[in-house]
């Protein structure tokens, strides 16, 4: 399985996200510039200019049209992914991290971080089908939670929003009303914080991954716990496969722990995980630092990482991927 290397970031990734069709690959990292990338061959395609500080997060409409990001420069921005123009500008009071379209693309949730005396949010925008609509009030402002939020995706349905961050722990909130409407148990869930959420292509269930050492799946309507996955270094960023029973996990140590001497010191590794027997089945080396990003195409036959190093590294599954019995 030879990786395709993508260099365009100067700056440690964030995040990736593939678009629905799986032909286009969304990379955001801390040099203020997303980028968008062929899917198959790992050609740059464009940037999306106009911010001007770290992108944490990124989502794209089923339709491929339009692009969200969010930003340590106190915005998130909705771009036109095929012109790279930008369409509108949500201004906040803090940093903004974590953003995704709803089904249907009419709402977008996007979280807030704690910064000065502003406490952490959850708010839930409006997207105009017509930009002459396009506002910045939001619809919803969910508050109380501890610490900064990590992700915050929708649950099935749009019926929920469903959070998770530096608290370790896993709210579900209803979407309409803000009311809370469940929480991770603190025994059976993270011990330390939890860096990523990531949801099956159902939206049935999600995984997270924590700084504990651990990756969990989750039921996404009632957050029953159904799977653990162990591991021996912090996970950063976490993955489901659409298509078969793994998840792939991908971490290491905080950057400023690491020698940058063997490439196997730090652990820099994604590993794949059997979904139901919870057993390591395998593992791709190749960044220099830790991995802060993964995703699965949607189509199950190539996932991309990105790493601390500021490579996407792109891998097409070979046969025997394919062919794994356990």
């Amino acid at each position: 399985m030879r990786p395709i290397l993508m260099k365009g970031h100067e700056r440690p990734l964030t995040f990736l996200r593939y678009n629905r069709d799986g032909d286009l690959l969304f990379s955001c990292a801390k040099d203020h510039t997303p980028t968008v990338w062929y899917a198959d061959n790992g050609d740059r395609l464009g940037t999306y200019r106009g911010h001007n500080g770290a992108v944490w997060s990124c989502d794209v409409s089923r339709d491929s049209a339009r692009l969200i990001t969010g930003s340590a420069d106190q915005t998130a921005k909705l771009w036109e992914v095929s012109t790279g123009r930008e369409l509108f500008s949500f201004r906040f009071d803090a940093p903004a991290r974590s953003v995704e379209f709803a089904i249907g693309d009419a709402l977008a949730v996007i979280t807030t971080d704690n910064f000065m005396d502003h406490v952490p949010t959850v708010q839930i925008k409006h997207i105009a089908e017509d930009l002459d609509d396009q506002t910045d009030e939001s619809a919803l402002v969910i508050t109380g939670i501890k610490g900064r939020i990590n992700r915050a995706v929708w649950g099935p349905l749009n019926r929920t929003i469903i959070t998770a961050g530096e608290d370790a722990t896993i709210r579900i909130w209803d979407s309409e009303t803000g009311k809370l409407l469940k929480e991770s148990d603190k025994e059976s869930g993270h011990q330390k914080m939890i860096t990523s959420l990531s949801k099956s292509s159902d939206w049935s269930h999600f995984i997270t991954g924590s700084l504990d050492k651990s990756a969990k799946l989750w039921d996404a309507r009632t957050l029953t716990l159904i799977k653990t996955y162990v591991t021996e270094r912090p996970v950063n960023a976490v993955d489901i496969s659409p298509t078969h029973d793994t998840v792939v996990l991908g971490g290491g140590q905080d950057a400023m722990n690491v020698t940058m001497t063997d490439r196997r010191a730090g652990k820099f590794e994604a590993k794949f995980y059997h979904k139901i027997l919870q057993e390591e089945i395998g593992g791709v080396k190749g960044h220099f630092g830790p991995i802060n990003a993964l995703a699965f195409n949607p189509d199950g036959r190539s996932f991309s990482s990105g790493g601390e190093d500021g490579y996407v590294r792109l891998h097409h599954f070979d046969s025997d991927y394919f062919n794994i019995k356990m």
